[in-house]
């Protein structure tokens, strides 16, 4: 039945449960300034209305004939087909229902109401009648349009859906995200727009409605890829979805969070320098991509001056050009220094206006843009930094804050760096004092070493190498390794290498030096003990006594390219030992190599000791003999050590080339035990130095040989060996059976000997005694002469 028919019926009669009219829109009536009340009698097609129905309708009694067709003629042209359909499908249904429509007025103006009815049933049980109330929500209407005009209007797009998922309301941001309320109203939301099934909107959607909770996700909008927000807020006929553009803010949380991070990398890298380009390396690997700049430099202050520490993005030649300018000629780095207060330059323009009498440095820098930044410590200026872009740079009050407070730590790292420098500095300095500063040039040995610390700590520890001149040309090789590194391990170490040189130079055997360096570290604690290999080689007979004491055997390179390790007793370290110490005699051939070592070379946590002589002795093996032995100290290092920074041990590396001294220069006499000895030497010693060309030394070596071999026959006992050297000083020795030393005293005036050594030491540069197998040596040592 259409809403201008007469009679007849189609509405269900209400159901047990119903009270009255229910509106469908909101549930139940609402509340209401004043509400009417109707009869539609549908047999006859008239309503009834009474006086506060009619005072909402606008009409009077007396001009309304009560005629349904009247009442609709009263009903906006554009609400009439909604409310028509609305009636007929309360008629279809048979249930109450409400309906909400514009009523024109008589002076053309229209009041909103709403009208809800439901048909009550006759005495046969058949619907005769609707009846219903009428209710005036002009106010309300009103409220709700500029509501909606807000909403329509707000910056975040509103969707409004009814219980069937339906599009009720869309605003104009809605519609710019999600097309035309056109495609949108009336409509499914997830048919309007079926991306929403495949982001998993949809399901959200009806989790949140069926669990009455509100919720919020993020979506990814496939059209321009922005991050929406979306809120979901359930009621009890629909669904509200508020959807926010949060891509500007996820992006600004998302540089938040990565600045946090490379700034808790760049405390934490800060935390880990040592030295002041250290400081620079980080602030160039962390600081610069933070703020997006290309150059750093770091000057600190000391005693007045400023002195560089380091940079990035500055050439040489114009950090060279700017050190050499006084304080007081730069303003800039004045007022970082001086004010303590950061100096912040946008542009080249800026610059030249503030600072126009360093003119010239915008174009010699190739930067833009500058941040001059004071590094106190303590209310105290250290130093300052300066980062700079290669365009012109705004600095945000942000940037500034952020600037002046990593400058602080900055700073502090600095001032951490110049104390470890100063330390290290000292360190290095005691270092270099305790090795031999260069090793000498002899004729028996070519020599070249190399130390390196461990890749942390203070760079000093207990390696150390030597080379010792002794009598005949004979030389001492020594290398140790005091256990530990640091500075007390360096003083021990220094100790132990004055101990043997001194040891070495009363021409004492290998075996009495190592008893007297087991006392020494002894003598030091429970707590100290070393490594040591001591050789003495003699180039007359190509022969190398050697001992060790827990120390890994030399490497030998013979001339002929073969590698070995000598098998030599095991002798424990000294300060741990119970004396003996057994050693051995090696022979070697002339131009024979030497390799010693200390076991930080070979050893480290990922190879023992052993694999490392393998990997020693294979190198050796494929080793250029013709190269300089500082290149081969180099390669040595370098396949050995490839990362010096990860060592763990002190290293120290001795590579020796040995010489033999030629036939011809070398003669040795056996002398009768009697006076006839003296004569005898001066004999051979005339005929020897004539033959070599030293007629110049004549006098002296005969007055040297004869007393020396007189000495012998009134003190001593044979068989008495004179043996004349020459080399780089000639050498004259006297050799006998007897241990007793001679030893110089002074001799009264009235004393007829007691002279003799005094006479020695007049005529010679050089003199002493050494024993020997079958007694005793003594010899001494003569320029020659200039141009021989």
């Amino acid at each position: 039945m259409s809403l201008g028919e007469d009679g007849g019926t189609g509405a269900m009669a209400p159901g047990p449960n119903d009270h009255g009219p229910v509106p469908l829109g909101n549930g139940s009536p609402s509340a209401g300034p004043e509400t009417g009340a109707w009869d539609w009698n549908l047999s006859d097609g008239t309503v009834a209305w009474d006086e506060k129905g009619l005072r909402i309708l606008g009409v009077e009694a007396d001009h309304f004939d009560g005629r349904i067709d009247s009442w609709k003629g009263l009903v906006h042209p554009e609400d009439l087909p909604k409310t028509q359909a609305r009636v007929e499908d309360a008629f279809r249904t048979r249930r109450a229902d409400s309906v909400e429509c514009r009523i024109m007025q008589q002076d053309g103006s229209f009041r909103w109401v709403e009208i809800c009815g439901h048909q009550p049933l006759d005495a046969e049980g058949s619907p005769d009648r609707l009846v219903g109330t009428v209710r005036d929500i002009s106010a309300s209407r009103r409220a709700h349009e500029a509501v909606q005009h807000v909403l329509k209007d707000m910056t975040d797009a509103l969707l409004c859906l009814d219980e069937n998922w339906r599009a009720t309301f869309v605003n104009v941001e809605a519609e710019r995200l999600l097309g035309p309320s056109e495609k949108l109203l009336d409509c499914v939301l997830w048919d309007a727009v079926p991306v929403f099934r495949e982001l998993g909107v949809e399901d959200t959607c009806r989790e949140a409605v069926a669990e009455g909770r509100p919720a919020s996700f993020d979506i990814q909008c496939p059209k321009d890829q922005r991050l929406l927000h979306v809120q979901l807020s359930p009621a009890r006929t629909g669904l509200a979805l508020y959807f926010t553009d949060v891509t500007a803010v996820r992006q600004a949380q998302q540089d938040a969070a990565e600045r946090t991070a490379r700034i808790t990398a760049f405390t934490q890298a800060l935390a880990s320098t040592v030295t002041g380009q250290d400081v620079v390396d980080v602030v160039d690997d962390h600081l610069l991509p933070l703020f997006g700049a290309v150059g750093v430099g770091v000057w600190v202050q000391e005693g007045g001056q400023v002195y560089w520490v380091g940079s990035r993005g500055y050439s040489a030649e114009f950090i060279q050009r700017i050190e050499g300018i006084p304080l007081e000629d730069s303003p800039p780095t004045a007022q970082a220094l001086n004010e303590r207060i950061p100096n912040f330059v946008s542009s080249p323009e800026e610059f030249l206006r503030r600072y126009p009498q360093m003119a010239d440095v915008p174009a010699g820098s190739g930067k833009q843009a500058w941040a001059f930044l004071p590094l106190v410590v303590s209310g105290r200026s250290v130093g300052f930094c300066v980062i700079s872009y290669d365009r012109p740079h705004t600095f945000t009050s942000e940037e500034r804050t952020l600037f002046t407070a990593l400058a602080g730590l900055v700073a502090q790292a600095l001032e951490r760096a110049r104390l470890y420098d100063a330390e290290h500095r000292r360190a290095k300095e005691l270092q270099r004092g305790l090795l031999p500063r260069e090793l000498p040039a002899l004729p028996a040995v070519t020599a070249v070493a190399r130390y390196l610390p461990a890749g942390e700590g203070m760079e000093v520890g207990g390696d150390w190498y030597d080379v010792i001149p002794l009598s005949a040309d004979r030389v001492a090789l020594v290398i140790g390794d005091v256990m530990g590194h640091g500075l007390s391990e360096a003083a021990t170490m220094g100790r132990l290498r004055t101990a043997v040189r001194t040891l070495a130079d009363l021409e004492l055997p290998p075996d009495e030096v190592f008893l007297h360096l087991n006392d020494l570290v002894s003598n030091l604690g429970d707590d100290f003990y070393a490594t040591c290999l001591y050789a003495v080689y003699d180039p007359t007979v190509r022969t190398l006594s050697i001992i060790t004491a827990g120390h890994p055997p030399p490497a030998v390179m013979y001339p002929d390219g073969a590698v070995g390790f000598p098998s030599l007793p095991l002798n424990p370290p000294i300060g741990a030992a119970d004396p003996p110490f057994d050693g051995t005699e090696l022979e070697l051939p002339e131009d024979s190599l030497l390799v010693l070592y200390t076991d930080g070379l070979v050893e480290s946590s990922t190879r023992d000791v052993d694999q490392g002589m393998v990997r020693l002795s294979q190198y050796l093996g494929a080793a250029d003999r013709s190269a300089t032995l500082d290149s081969l100290c180099d390669d040595l290092i370098s396949a050995l050590l490839p990362d010096q920074q990860r060592t763990n041990d002190d290293s120290a590396l001795l590579v020796v080339r040995t010489h033999a001294l030629a036939s011809q220069d070398i003669s040795c006499w056996q002398l009768p035990e009697d006076p006839r000895a003296a004569g005898e030497a001066r004999r051979h010693i005339r005929e020897q130095l004539g033959a070599w060309g030293l007629e110049e030394l004549l006098m002296p070596t005969e007055l040297v040989g004869s007393e020396l071999v007189g000495n012998v026959v009134r003190h001593a006992k044979g068989p008495i060996t004179l043996r004349l050297i020459r080399s780089e000083t000639l050498i004259c020795e006297v050799s006998d059976g007897s241990p007793t030393m001679p030893r110089i005293r002074r001799a009264a005036d009235t004393d007829e000997g007691g002279r003799g050594l005094q006479l020695i030491a007049a005529l010679t540069n050089r003199w002493g005694a050494r024993y020997i197998s079958s007694g005793k040596c003594i010899w001494t040592e003569q320029l020659l002469p200039i141009g021989l």
